[in-house]
């Protein structure tokens, strides 16, 4: 199954909101698992797992920044 989840031209700040709100989720999705997990390999996994998002985001922000107006995005979800 595919879900489209974002198509389309957006500005640079719209585009920041999209993203920033995504990754937040991502990392909040962890934070919550790391709360209710008594696994210390899994809680590392997942620790390390927000660090990397947090980098991610960096780059993007960074990239989104240095964009001219519009910005193309696409969002597919495979299931």
């Amino acid at each position: 199954m595919t879900l489209q989840l974002v198509q389309g031209d957006f500005s640079r700040i719209e585009t920041m909101d999209m993203i920033v709100q995504m990754f937040e989720l991502r990392i909040k999705f962890h934070e919550n698992k790391i709360l209710s997990s008594h696994n210390e390999e899994d809680i590392k996994m997942r620790e390390n797992k927000i660090k990397f998002l947090q980098e991610e985001l960096y780059q993007a922000k960074t990239y989104i920044v240095d964009k001219e107006e519009p910005i193309a995005i696409s969002c597919i979800i495979n299931l």
